[in-house]
């Protein structure tokens, strides 16, 4: 998503990845960041087939990918970009149904597709103002898109549906706050009701960014402590941060992509206090942006459908790690 619509400000300035000033818990991750950012480097960009070399030390965020492995800018979506959608949902789309066994057996993860394909023939609705605890911002955005046209909000939903997939079959109940189920929507106040309204012991926001080109890499937003009108996320500040470390190491491992060379100072982290849907949310919970759909390498990962479903694997990775704890 890119910096402006619900829950978000204009872009940042880019920064270089080492410069500025680190709080605790970012420094504990920046060696592995960095080296993460190193290996990078060091193979090269190679777009979606980007890898970690198999020689390389691995980092505290996890083993390096294995070789050979094959709220948002108001853009009007263009023509169908991307290849290898996942399947389209049938029955009941929003949940899965109990897994009788699996090492994630009993848990309950809550998928947040960031956005929706309709989004962008109902403007009325998505503009309307919704409360985010500590004011009101637009319900939601239609979320931005490559040059060429491929959407962030069907980015999103393939994304998602290559995640349920891998965590129902390591026994895990998943739901999504929406699945293509619906024409908008829903707002992002709505789509922290419906984690909070689960139980769930990890919700995660799937999203794409929509910054300028050479800004590159994914980064992971935590949720700052807020403690005003209805918002009070100071009891799951320190859940989401592990939550959001873990799915950052699990990203990194799998796909080999780069932390955000224009956020987090390198680390891939970015604490946030402005966003509705963590503000809201009453259980663990973090976005995750996979890379920069307005970046031309960055967008030939985000198109690629051999690297989205990395990005799935990656980020179920990182759910599982935490809730196996």
């Amino acid at each position: 998503m890119s910096y402006v619509g619900p829950d978000f400000e204009p872009p940042r300035p880019p920064r270089h990845p080492l410069r500025g000033p680190l709080t605790v818990a970012v420094a504990a991750l920046v060696p592995g960041a960095l080296i993460g950012w190193l290996v990078w480097q060091t193979v090269g960009d190679s777009g979606g087939d980007a890898q970690a070399s198999p020689s390389s030390t691995s980092s505290p965020w996890g083993k390096p990918a294995s070789p050979g492995a094959s709220d948002d800018g108001k853009e009007q979506p263009g023509g169908a970009g991307g290849t290898g959608d996942s399947e389209k949902p049938g029955g009941s789309p929003s949940a899965s149904a109990p897994a009788a066994s699996g090492s994630l057996k009993g848990k309950v993860v809550v998928i947040d597709p960031g956005h929706n394909p309709g989004n962008f023939q109902h403007t009325s609705e998505i503009n309307q103002q919704v409360n985010i605890g500590t004011n009101s911002k637009e319900c939601d955005t239609t979320g931005t898109a490559t040059n060429d046209g491929y959407t962030e909000a069907k980015f999103t939903l393939d994304v998602a549906r290559r995640m349920r997939t891998v965590l129902e079959k390591e026994g895990a109940t998943v739901k999504f706050t929406q699945d293509g189920d619906r024409s908008w929507g829903p707002c992002v106040d709505e789509r922290a009701e419906i984690g909070n309204k689960a139980d769930a012991d990890a919700v995660v926001s799937i999203h794409a960014d929509g910054a300028g080109a050479g800004n590159r890499g994914f980064h992971v937003i935590l949720p700052g402590s807020v403690h005003s009108g209805a918002a009070d996320t100071r009891p799951i500040v320190a859940s989401s941060r592990e939550l959001g470390e873990r799915v950052a190491g699990g990203f990194l491992r799998v796909t080999g992509s780069a932390p955000s060379n224009y956020i987090g100072d390198g680390t891939g982290l970015d604490v946030r206090k402005d966003l509705g849907g963590l503000n809201l949310s009453t259980v663990p919970k973090v976005f995750i942006e996979c890379g920069n759909m307005r970046d031309s390498k960055d967008a030939a990962q985000l198109t690629s459908s051999a690297w989205r479903q990395k990005a799935a694997q990656g980020i179920s990775d990182g759910i599982a790690s935490f809730l196996k704890k």
